[in-house]
């Protein structure tokens, strides 16, 4: 508890002195009063004139009571013992003068009033005056009598024949007119005025007890130790404050109507002569009085210091409670800035880490601004003698020093984070100059500097960008050493270390560049003999694409490649291979760097997001600004962003860290993670519901709210995009690290993960567009894994149909979406919807489904390269499909032979360990010599229809020889019964081998033979026949080969996928036979390129 509260000296010593008056006044402790005894008062049978007698002694005068004999002994105690006691002490210890009137009593009745007299007046008598009988006979008797038992009386007696004798004793003015005197006297008044003043008087000492009471109370109450229970003490303590004032008042007003009672003769007579019992009562009323006004004054003076010191204690308890509160403020605000860090790792971190230290900053401000605002009150409370000095003055302290240590903590940190910026943006700067540095001397045309003046020219240039050196590049490393010593790490020293490097380097290839040009520069040239020009013949080897290329001059290509010397007939070369080399690291390190300090953003950009939107729908403070639609709904609005953060955080950025010198390794790192990659499969899925619902909340008093706190420029829309935006990003930086890492030990691993990420971003595209399906009753998951999509233009034609019906159906195309899986193929129409954003994303209707079980298809159709045919059921319904483009149309037809093929190889191995023990018909018997290729031309039709006819015939019958065969049968024929089905099922086995040998082999330079026709597509591209010998030259870009045809000497092009089904090599006997030797035939029957593919369902037993 607190301190104790004390009654001041002055209020005790008038509180006892007013006491001391009270008991004078009431004289007794257990004596009556005259409220108690008014009725035996009255009869009057003993009054108290209030005169004097000649030494003032106070008279008390038994006026006529014949029925004195007849009182009770107790009543004449009581009033004589009341009025004995009503003189002062002084008076009092002079003795009572006794005058007892019995002048018309008899002898008997004035002795008997003596004797009793004489044995109850408890006060001291100094003389006993009785006025004696007056008739003659009781005169007599009394003279007589008298003399004879004056000593009975014990006290000193008178006998007064007359009032004139009594006047020899006591002087006229100080007996009343009954006695023959002057004095005015009323019983009754005299009765009011007693009781008026012991009433006056108790409730003085009642008051007096009460304040001695009040101040006991306060000596015995601690001070509280919380504001609340100061309040109520307050509170308590001034309610009885009011009391004693209300009382105090009472006594007062009381005291001023008995003094004007008293005084009332006076007014009435100003001649008026008071006894010396009302002088005395004045003089005792008024001492009350002004006693009771020293009281009131003093009591004032300590209520005003005890409620001060209340009040004192209220302000203590309410400076603590603020302490105790901005206190704990203080150590999280400096244990959060002692958590940023004054370390950076590049610009991008060190402007990061400023901002977020700008936004502490801020808050720490307001926390700051408290506690320097309560120690500029507890000043206050100081300077008004707050009586708790001793324990506010260190809490001042304490405040004022935290607040100074954060402040100074803050613009250390600042000034660090500037300083360690500063660095950054030198080094940045300088690695910059030597990056521009390394461009100019490869970009330097070769052609420029076969001349002189090319060569001088190139020579300016280079001196002109050596004059910008000391505004760009570090000049002193001791001197960056000693001006940025505090903010330089082991990681910041190396990257000093890794410019001074670079610029030694650069400045060194900039020499051995300037010492050449000036050799040219100086060397004096024959003049040159003009010539006609020469005709520029191509080369054969170099493709569209490449010369495209080669016409295109950019930075990256010019690092890239081999400088070449400007000197052609010299053949000497300026730019070595550890040139060329570092022009490569140092573009691997711009795209590395590019890719840990996008990433580092984008972490903290996912942080943010979840801190300052997640994170805040959970806050109760912020409960009343969230929309109704909003309402548990963070898991639609935010995904599985807080999974993706995770992984970042936690994992992929550290990995991505660890290769930070050695970037062309990074590809190894994508590869170990490309699981945890699929995460954004989840996330991109769930992104036009997310999108849809911001849509109906972004105008929200919610997310402006969160938006201002977080002091973003864009709404959450915009960080919502960033997981989308980054997953692609990362296929474009692959692809730079690619470009730039060629024969690298990681190129591998970098073409693998470009090659997975874009698988990813594949998936993710076609899963956004599978979602989208709508009216397909089945489960597309049982449909296996989506392969492909897209739309195509397509028309049906149906072998029982109508023709009209046919031939409408082929000039009125259908839109379609296909899906591809590895079970079927879904046709879709697509329908776009109404809105914005992901709310615009079209959806696609079902309609019909082909099981890939029972399908067949034909590769060019009607002659078009972007078209192909897909069929079922014997042809009796057929699909005719044109894609965009042939491209396009190729990888489809790739894709579906690729699933063709593993059916095919599934059924054949399924087949082969039914009938392992069967007997396999002779690969030269005339039994199977058809043709099992799956390329052949409508042309060729009617020619081998018969013969197929016959093979079909010959090898049912050598099936029904053993039924054991039928399985085998079923798996290995290829020809329906059917006049047009004469193409390849999924049963057969494409290109006469193993489906497993068909996607291990790979092309390679050399000389095969032609086995089918093939039609050019493009005016690049070559055309061959069956039997044409073709020298494959070299591989070019996107999948084609260049190649000369031996027959026609013409060269051209040729898609790589086109290639493996239509050459063979041409020291093979036969045409791409089957590895396991169980059936062959020749493949050079085909007049067109035209390829048909059949299910093995279609095929007849």
């Amino acid at each position: 508890m607190g301190e104790q509260l004390s009654v001041p000296d002055d209020l005790e010593q008038t509180l006892e002195v007013l006491s001391t008056t009270c008991d004078d006044i009431l004289q007794r402790e257990d004596g009556p009063f005259a409220a108690e005894i008014g009725h035996e008062l009255q009869k009057q049978f003993a009054i108290l004139p209030g005169g004097r007698g000649m030494n003032g002694n106070p008279i008390i005068v038994f006026p006529e009571f014949p029925d004195f004999s007849e009182l009770e002994e107790e009543e004449v105690q009581n009033v004589l013992s009341y009025l004995s006691s009503i003189p002062s002490v002084a008076a009092s210890g002079v003795g009572f003068n006794l005058v007892i009137d019995r002048r018309l009593d008899r002898w008997a009745a004035v002795r008997a009033t003596l004797l009793r007299i004489a044995g109850s007046f408890p006060g001291n008598l100094h003389l006993v005056l009785v006025l004696r009988p007056t008739t003659l006979l009781q005169r007599t008797l009394s003279d007589f009598l008298f003399k004879y038992n004056r000593d009975e009386f014990k006290m000193k007696v008178v006998m007064l024949s007359s009032v004139t004798e009594l006047h020899a004793y006591i002087d006229p003015g100080q007996l009343t007119t009954e006695l023959g005197g002057t004095q005015e006297y009323c019983h009754d008044s005299w009765i009011s005025h007693r009781t008026a003043i012991e009433a006056f008087a108790l409730m003085v000492k009642t008051t007096a007890q009460t304040l001695q009471a009040f101040g006991t109370e306060l000596a015995e109450t601690e001070l509280p130790n919380d504001a609340e229970a100061t309040i109520n003490l307050l509170h308590t303590h001034t309610l009885k404050k009011d009391k004693m004032k209300e009382d105090l008042q009472v006594a007062l007003s009381q005291g001023g109507r008995l003094l004007e009672c008293i005084n009332e003769p006076l007014q009435t007579d100003p001649e008026y002569s008071m006894t010396y019992d009302e002088l005395e009562n004045l003089a005792t009323v008024q001492r009350l009085l002004g006693q009771l006004d020293e009281t009131q004054t003093a009591f004032d003076d300590f209520w005003e210091r005890h409620h001060t010191k209340l009040e004192q204690c209220l302000q203590l308890r309410h400076f603590e409670k603020h302490f105790r509160e901005v206190r704990p403020q203080l150590d999280v605000t400096s244990e959060r800035l002692s958590g940023f860090s004054e370390v950076s790792v590049s610009p991008a971190h060190a402007e990061h880490v400023l901002r977020e230290l700008s936004s502490h900053e801020d808050k720490a401000c307001d926390v700051l601004d408290r506690a320097l605002s309560l120690a500029s009150e507890g000043d206050r409370l100081i300077e008004n003698s707050h009586y708790a000095e001793d324990s506010i003055r260190p809490k001042c302290s304490e405040l004022r020093g935290v607040c100074e240590e954060i402040s100074s903590t803050l613009r250390n940190k600042k000034s660090l984070l500037l300083t360690a910026l500063e660095l950054h943006h030198a080094l940045e700067k300088a690695s910059r100059w030597c990056e521009d540095g390394i461009f100019l001397l490869a970009s330097q045309p070769v052609d420029r500097c076969q001349s002189q003046d090319g060569a001088e020219a190139a020579l300016q240039e280079l001196e002109r960008y050596l004059d910008t050196a000391p505004l760009h590049t570090l000049a002193d490393r001791s001197a960056i050493c000693c001006q940025y010593e505090a903010v330089l790490t082991t990681q910041l020293m190396d990257q000093v270390e890794r410019v001074f490097q670079k610029q030694i380097s650069v400045q060194e290839m900039f020499e051995k560049r300037r010492i050449s040009l000036k050799k040219l520069a100086a060397k004096q040239t024959r003049p040159v003999q003009p010539v006609a020009p020469r005709p520029e013949v191509k080369s054969p080897l170099s493709s569209p694409n490449q010369e495209r290329k080669e016409r295109r001059y950019s930075a990256d290509n010019a690092i890239c490649k081999k400088v070449e010397s400007p000197i052609h007939n010299g053949g000497t070369r300026h730019a070595s291979l550890s040139e060329e080399e570092e022009n490569l690291a140092v573009l691997r390190r711009h795209v590395m760097n590019e890719l840990l300090e996008t990433e580092r953003a984008y972490v903290e950009e996912l942080l943010c997001v979840l801190e300052g939107y997640a994170a805040e729908m959970d806050n109760p403070a912020m409960a009343h600004l969230i929309p109704s639609t909003l309402l548990s709904k963070k898991v639609v609005l935010f995904g599985n962003m807080s999974e993706i953060y995770q992984f970042h955080k936690r994992t992929f950025l550290k990995e991505l860290e660890a290769y930070t010198d050695c970037p062309e390794l990074v590809g190894r790192c994508f590869l170990e993670r490309m699981k945890d990659l699929q995460i954004y499969e989840a996330y991109c899925q769930n992104k036009p519901r997310s999108e849809s619902l911001w849509r109906q909340c972004s105008d929200c008093a919610f997310f402006q709210e969160c938006q201002k706190k977080l002091e973003h420029k864009l709404g959450l829309d915009s960080y919502l995009l960033k997981p989308v935006q980054r997953i692609t990003k990362y296929q474009l930086l692959l692809k730079e690290l690619l470009k730039y890492s060629k024969g690298c030990d990681g190129c591998d691993d970098l073409q693998e993960a470009l090659s997975s990420i874009l698988g990813i971003l594949k998936a993710v595209n076609d899963s956004m567009h599978l979602i989208a399906i709508t009216g397909y009753e089945g489960n597309l998951s049982e449909l296996g894994r989506l392969l492909m999509q897209g739309s195509f233009s397509v028309w049906t034609e149906h072998k029982k149909g109508h023709a009209k019906v046919k031939d409408l159906a082929r000039f009125k195309p259908m839109q379609r979406h296909l899906f591809l899986h590895q079970k079927a193929l879904l046709f879709c129409k697509r329908r776009e919807e109404n809105g914005e954003g992901y709310e615009k994303a079209p959806s696609y209707s079902f309609k019909h489904s082909l099981s890939m079980s029972a399908v067949g298809f034909t590769e060019n159709a009607k002659g078009d390269n972007k078209k192909f045919e897909i069929w079922c059921n014997s042809r009796d319904e057929v699909f005719i499909v044109q894609a965009p483009t042939p491209e396009i149309k190729t990888a489809w037809v790739n894709e579906i032979r690729k699933v063709l093929t593993q059916q095919l190889k599934a059924c054949r191995d399924a087949s082969q360990q039914k009938s392992s023990d069967s007997v396999f018909p002779s690969p030269n018997s005339n039994n199977t010599s058809i043709s099992l290729s799956p390329f052949r031309s409508s042309g060729q039709k009617n020619q081998k229809k018969q013969e197929e006819k016959k093979a079909e015939t010959s090898m049912m019958s050598d099936s029904s020889s053993s039924p054991k065969h039928k399985g085998w049968n079923k798996a290995s024929l290829s020809v329906d019964a059917s006049e047009e089905n004469d193409g390849y099922s999924s049963s057969e086995d494409p290109i006469n081998s193993d489906a497993e040998d068909e996607g291990g082999r790979k092309l390679a330079p050399g000389k095969y033979t032609v086995v089918a026709d093939c039609e050019k597509a493009g005016p690049q591209e070559l055309s061959v026949k069956s039997g044409d010998m073709v020298q494959l030259i070299r591989e070019g870009e996107e999948g084609q080969w260049f190649v000369k045809n031996l027959r026609s000497s013409k060269e051209g092009w040729v898609a790589a996928a086109n290639l493996l089904s239509l050459i063979s090599e041409s020291k093979s006997s036969q045409s791409l036979s089957s590895s396991d030797g169980s059936v062959s035939g020749n493949l050079s029957t085909s007049s067109s390129c035209s390829e048909t593919y059949t299910s093995f369902s279609d095929i007849k037993p």
